[in-house]
C-alpha cells in the first residue's frame, strides 16, 4: 500500500512531522500552488491558518482531501459552499487554546478594572496622579460563546468572584439562548464575545447591542474580528455609551497602521495573541500528529466540525 500524501499549507516555523516519517509522503505548497496541488493530496494540514488559500483553491472539478484540519480554532476562513457539501472531514485545534485565552481574557479585564494603562501611560509621562480601580469581585459578567473557549472564560471569571452568564445558540443547562442576549447584556458589567464566525453571528454587535449596555460596561472580543462592526463600536466609546473595550481580533488583520482604532479613548488593542503562549505551535503540531494516528488507524477521532454550523458541536451538552 502506498503512503499517503499529506499536504501543507505552508507557513513560518513549518510544523514538527518528524514522527511521520516513513509513514506519508509530506508535500508543501503556498497560495499559488494549493489548488494545482489539493486533487493529489489525501490529508491537508492548513499550517497558514490565517490564510483564505483553501477557500480559493477548493472548487472544482475532480479529488479532494478526505480530511483537511486547521490548528486553529475558526474555521471560516476555509468553509465554502463546496467543502460544506463534499464528505471531507474537517477538524480544528480544540483544545490547545481555551485556557490561555481565558488567561488573556482575565488580565484583559483586570487591566480595565483597574486602568493600567492609564498608570503606564502616567509612568510615561513622569506623573504621579492616584486613581481608584473597580473592585472585580461582585461585578457580572456576560460570556457570549458557549463552546470550549467560552466556557473556559466563565470559569476563570468565576474564580476571580465574577458572576457569569454564558450565552450559546440554543438554550440548555446552564447555558441562555439567543433570546435572552439582549437583556443579559443589559445587565452585564463586563461582555466576552467569543463565539464563532457564522451567517448567524456575522456583526451581533452592532449599534443597538451596545445601546443596550451599561455606560459603565466594558466589552472584550476574542472570537472574530467581524462579529463586532468596529465603526459601531467606536462610536459608542467616543459617545461614552460604554466605559472601555479591548480586541483582540480585527475585521481586517493585521491592523493598519492608519487604522482609527489604535487612537479611540478606553480601547486596549492587542495583535491577535490571546491564545499564543511559548510553545503553542509546538502543541499544535503534537495534536496534529496524535489526530493523524487516528486517521491512519481508521479510528474516529475528536475535534471533528459540523461544516453546516462552522464549529465542533459540544456531544457533552446539546450543540451550541
Amino acid at each position: 500500500m502506498s503512503e499517503p500524501t499529506l499536504l501543507v499549507l505552508a507557513a513560518d516555523p513549518p510544523p514538527r512531522l518528524g514522527k511521520l516519517t516513513g509513514r506519508v509522503r509530506v508535500q508543501y505548497a503556498d497560495e499559488q500552488s494549493l489548488a494545482s496541488r489539493l486533487p493529489y493530496a489525501d490529508v491537508l494540514l492548513v499550517w497558514d491558518f490565517t490564510s483564505d488559500a483553501v477557500r480559493l483553491a477548493w472548487p472544482g472539478e475532480g479529488p479532494r482531501p478526505r480530511w483537511v484540519h486547521t490548528p486553529s480554532a475558526g474555521v471560516d476562513r476555509l468553509l465554502c459552499p463546496e467543502l460544506i457539501a463534499s464528505d471531507t472531514v474537517l477538524t480544528n485545534a480544540r483544545g490547545v487554546f481555551e485556557e490561555p485565552i481565558a488567561e488573556y481574557v482575565a488580565g484583559l479585564g483586570l487591566a480595565l478594572a483597574k486602568d493600567l494603562p492609564g498608570t503606564m501611560e502616567l509612568q510615561r509621562q513622569r506623573r504621579w496622579r492616584p486613581r481608584e480601580g473597580l473592585r472585580v469581585a461582585g461585578t457580572r459578567a456576560t460570556v457570549v460563546g458557549a463552546g470550549p473557549i467560552g466556557r473556559a472564560v466563565a470559569g476563570t471569571l468565576e474564580a476571580l468572584g465574577v458572576t457569569v452568564a454564558v450565552g450559546g445558540r440554543t438554550q440548555r443547562p446552564g447555558i441562555h439562548g439567543a433570546q435572552d442576549l439582549d437583556p443579559l447584556l443589559a445587565r452585564a458589567d463586563w461582555v466576552v464575545c467569543a463565539a464563532p464566525l457564522t451567517d448567524a453571528t456575522r456583526g451581533m454587535f452592532d449599534a443597538r447591542r451596545f445601546g443596550l449596555m451599561q455606560p459603565s460596561a466594558r466589552f472584550i472580543n476574542v472570537g472574530r474580528g467581524p462579529l463586532v462592526l468596529e465603526d459601531d463600536l467606536v462610536a459608542a466609546l467616543n459617545k461614552r455609551w460604554i466605559a472601555g473595550a479591548a480586541l483582540d481580533v480585527f475585521v481586517s488583520e493585521p491592523l493598519a497602521p492608519d487604522s482609527a482604532l489604535w487612537d479611540v479613548p478606553g480601547l486596549i488593542v492587542s495583535p491577535h495573541m490571546s491564545g499564543d503562549t511559548v510553545g503553542w505551535r509546538d502543541r499544535l503540531g503534537e495534536q496534529f500528529v496524535d489526530l493523524y494516528e487516528l486517521w491512519e488507524a481508521g479510528k474516529p477521532f475528536p475535534n471533528v466540525v459540523d461544516k453546516k454550523r462552522g464549529y465542533v458541536p459540544m456531544h457533552d451538552v446539546s450543540a451550541d
